[in-house]
């Protein structure tokens, strides 16, 4: 059977076609925030509400999936809607990416699946909720997100939280450096840890403007330096759940995953889902809190790479 070609493999969303064909501003969004992070109806009004953020600050929204097979780059209303209420969505990465193609499978891509998907319609820039990275154990289970070595290979922008406090951040920070990976912190010297501030860690770069993180990837990319750059957006102070708090809630969390035998990609839904519940819902409102401020930041970069 011979392989498909590129344009039955991609379809764009009128209006991301449009927004390609003139140069506009295109932000990319991921889908396993949809699928995998947040409870319907909350994931489905969250994908809405930050699509609605992009338009507002001048750009096209890319919601990215797979969709019977097809790599959609931007979804209409009735399949986002359709997509939130998927229980049997794969969870997408580099590695199985591919086979859902070639397989005629539904899922929605990580933060490294986007990354791809992304560079492979020509976006520059992506916003999520916070990046993988080491796992907490990751000496002995070797559980380390393919997250990190997309951002080292593949030239995207992007915007997060951080990275999602439930990981060894120290160790996350470490690997990226050896990586080569740009870590900027936007408008602090401290690195965030997703549900709060400040991770307690020093940010190997920062910048305060969204004209500045384009200068700066404008210059990398003229030095012919590749890969991508991870922006750290601190959330919100009215938003935030205190370090030392939220650090308790996932000790628990993972005590809980532990006792239920979770491992691989289960986990971080898992405690995600699990912290909810321990914090009687606060940190998923504190979630969507950061993704609506991580897609207003990454729109403004967007835009100030197509100026």
């Amino acid at each position: 059977m011979s392989p498909k070609n590129d344009a039955s493999l991609v379809t764009y969303a009128p209006d991301v076609a449009e927004a390609r064909a003139s140069g506009k501003p295109i932000v990319a969004l991921e889908s396993t925030i949809i699928t995998h992070g947040m409870p319907y109806p909350g994931n489905l009004e969250m994908a809405r509400a930050v699509e609605a953020i992009v338009r507002e600050e001048g750009a096209t929204p890319a919601t990215i999936a797979v969709i019977d097979g097809v790599l959609n780059v931007g979804l209409s209303d009735e399949t986002l809607a359709a997509l939130a209420l998927r229980k049997d969505a794969m969870k997408l990465s580099r590695a199985d990416l591919a086979f859902a193609l070639a397989e005629g499978r539904t899922g929605a891509t990580t933060v490294a699946a986007t990354m791809i998907a992304a560079a492979h319609a020509g976006i520059g820039v992506f916003a999520t909720g916070g990046i993988g990275g080491v796992h907490r154990g990751a000496e002995t289970s070797f559980d380390i997100s393919a997250d990190l070595d997309e951002l080292a290979r593949t030239g995207v922008i992007v915007v997060s939280a951080g990275a999602k406090a439930i990981l060894d951040v120290p160790k996350t920070l470490e690997v990226l450096e050896t990586r080569g990976v740009p870590v900027v912190t936007f408008g602090s010297d401290v690195f965030p840890a997703f549900w709060s501030r400040e991770s307690g860690l020093k940010s190997p770069l920062r910048l305060d403007t969204p004209d500045a993180i384009a200068r700066f990837q404008k210059v990398r990319s003229a030095m012919g330096i590749t890969g991508g750059m991870l922006i750290a957006n601190p959330l919100p102070v009215e938003d935030e759940i205190a370090r030392d708090v939220m650090e308790a809630h996932i000790r628990e969390a993972m005590g809980r995953a532990e006792k239920a035998g979770v491992s691989a990609k289960a986990v971080t839904p898992f405690l995600l889902s699990e912290l909810v519940d321990i914090t009687s819902g606060k940190s998923l409102r504190t979630n969507i809190a950061l993704v609506k401020a991580n897609v207003r930041l990454a729109t403004r970069i967007a835009v100030a790479l197509a100026a």
